[in-house]
Order: C-alpha cells, then sequence, then structure tokens
C-alpha cells in the first residue's frame, strides 16, 4: 500500500473535539432514562377524580372553590350549630324558647337571664366544687402518670413492656364496662377499707390512672437523648433528680397538653361525679345542673350551660396550638 492511499484514507477521518458551549448536546442513555421518569412522575403524583390539568382551568378553579366552601361551611354548621342554639336559646323568652316552629333569631334579648340562672342555680358552689376537682386531678394525674411514664422509658423495669401493654389494654374496654368495678372499689377502697364517696378522692384517684396519658407521655420522654442522662448519671445526679431537673423543663409541651386534658375530662364528665358525689353540696357542675333541671325553665338552663361551658371552651381556644403540638411531639426522632 502507498504512502498516498494510507494519507487520502486518513484524510477522512478526523479527531473528535469536545463541544463548544453553544453545540448541541446529545443525551446519553442515562439522562434519557430520568427524561422518561420525570414524563410519568406527575401520573403517580397526582391521581384523583379530577385531573391537574382540568382544575388549572377557570372552569375548573371556580368548581373547586365552590365545593371546597360548600364543604367547609357544612361541617362547620353541623359542629357551631348545638353552641349557637345554646347562646341564643338562653337570649329568649320562656315562650319564646318553647315556640313552634322554633325562631332562628331571639325576638328580645334579654341579658338578666344569666344572672337568674346563677343565682336559682347557685352556680357559684358547683363551680367551686368543680374547680376543685379539676385541680386536684390535674395535681394527682401529673404526679402518678409522668413517674409512671419516665419509669418505663428511662429506667426500664422488669417486665415494663409487659406492665406498659396492660396499661394500653385498658383503652380498649369501654368506659362503661369498668364503671361498676370502679365505683364498688372507691366506695370500699381495698386494703384500706376507706368509703371514698361524696369525697374529692373519688374524683382525683381515678382520674389520676390514665393509660392514654402514660403512653404520650413516654412517647415524648423516649426522644429524649440518652446521652443527656447519662452526663448527669456521670456528674452524680440521681433517677430523681435527672426528672426534677432534665426530663421535666424539656417535656414542657407534652405535660401542658396532658394538663389541658386532665382538666376539660373532669369538667366536662357526668357519670362518674353522678355516681360518687349523691350530695347537693358535692356535685359538680354537670350534675348539679342536671339535678336542678326540672325545676327551671328552659331559657334558665340554657344560661346555664353557656355559663358551665365558658371556662372548657376559653381553654380551648388559648390552648389549642398547645395541644395539636403536643399531640405530635415525641412522634418523629431525629
Amino acid at each position: 500500500m502507498s504512502n498516498s492511499t494510507v494519507r487520502s484514507a486518513g484524510s477522512d477521518v478526523r479527531p473528535s473535539r469536545p463541544a463548544g458551549p453553544g453545540a448541541p448536546q446529545t443525551p446519553g442513555p442515562r439522562a434519557a432514562e430520568r427524561r422518561r421518569k420525570r414524563a410519568r412522575e406527575p401520573q403517580r403524583r397526582f391521581r384523583g377524580v379530577v385531573s391537574p390539568q382540568t382544575l388549572s382551568t377557570p372552569h375548573g378553579k371556580v368548581i373547586y372553590w365552590i365545593v371546597l366552601i360548600t364543604v367547609v361551611a357544612l361541617f362547620t354548621a353541623v359542629f357551631v350549630f348545638p353552641l349557637y342554639w345554646m347562646v341564643t336559646g338562653a337570649l329568649k323568652s320562656a315562650d319564646e324558647f318553647a315556640q313552634m316552629p322554633p325562631t332562628f333569631f331571639p325576638k328580645s334579648v334579654d341579658f338578666g337571664v344569666y344572672k337568674e340562672a346563677w343565682d336559682q342555680l347557685d352556680l357559684g358552689l358547683f363551680l367551686r366544687n368543680t374547680l376543685i376537682y379539676a385541680a386536684g386531678a390535674w395535681f394527682f394525674t401529673l404526679a402518678i402518670d409522668v413517674t409512671a411514664a419516665y419509669a418505663l422509658s428511662k429506667l426500664r423495669p422488669v417486665l415494663g413492656k409487659l406492665v406498659l401493654a396492660l396499661m394500653l389494654s385498658t383503652l380498649m374496654i369501654p368506659p362503661m364496662v369498668i364503671l361498676l368495678p370502679a365505683y364498688l372499689t372507691v366506695k370500699d377502697l381495698p386494703i384500706f377499707g376507706f368509703n371514698l364517696l361524696n369525697t374529692p378522692w373519688a374524683i382525683w384517684l381515678p382520674a389520676a390512672a390514665n393509660g392514654f396519658f402514660i403512653f404520650l407521655l413516654k412517647r415524648f420522654f423516649d426522644s429524649i437523648p440518652r446521652e443527656l442522662l447519662e452526663a448527669a448519671e456521670i456528674d452524680g445526679a440521681g433517677p430523681v433528680r435527672i426528672l426534677w431537673s432534665i426530663v421535666l423543663p424539656v417535656s414542657r409541651p407534652i405535660i401542658g397538653v396532658v394538663s389541658i386534658l386532665a382538666v376539660v375530662n373532669v369538667w366536662k364528665d357526668f357519670v362518674w361525679p353522678l355516681l360518687v358525689l349523691p350530695d347537693t353540696d358535692k356535685m359538680s357542675i354537670s350534675v348539679g345542673i342536671s339535678s336542678l333541671s326540672a325545676q327551671m325553665p328552659q331559657n334558665v338552663l340554657m344560661a346555664a350551660l353557656v355559663i358551665a361551658s365558658i371556662p372548657a371552651i376559653v381553654v380551648f381556644f388559648i390552648f389549642q396550638r398547645s395541644i395539636m403540638a403536643g399531640l405530635t411531639a415525641g412522634s418523629l426522632k431525629g
């Protein structure tokens, strides 16, 4: 083969040069595969009755907002209407309250019915009793449930998992099933033989034995780093000192939630105080209003119910964010 032939053959083959910044890039197989995945991703992400393309149109947006506003307004009306009916019913006269068909707006507003309800039903006594029961239930709930959750979470006693499982199993039992055994226990306290009827202890002790609160507290305590407690142990702190100085300060969110729920549970409870507090001077607000309801006009009774509901409603509106934050606290680690 001559040199000219080799030279002519080599002239047709040129070395590849790197493409400039403006030159088009040829996609490789991996880039093409990623592009296909991105094309399929919206189909997997958005699956429903109406496609995102339909909702992005002006007609779809109008339908979306109409459906959303209708559903929100309907659910709001269902939950708020009983409260509205109670408040407006208290402002009506006795004749207007019994009128058929009922009126949705009072014809004449009279706020004096609230003072009449306060005086006739002796709401001051019932509110004071309920406040004492709620405060004691709050104290004993924190004293018993916090220490129990701390022991199950950090001290890890023998058979601790079994004890926790037994506590959680009580949540599966309907409250009406254990109502009679609990009443017999309060009437004749085992070992000691005390009769706790018509005493605040009949409210305080059962309120403190709450497996749900122990579970919430334990889940939060589990999220506290173990290294923090070990460092305190190296410094010579005992279990009680660690609980008081380290665990409780960092557990304020969940302790606040447990406190609110404990107080509200006692405030709204009816069946248990009705059984264990038969004396009129010892009744809670819900039992006291129910016992005197037959002697009162309906508008006065509604006014009493409004007064009894105010403390619980105020507590909920003030601490609703803390309730939701504390219920989710400790659910995720990391």
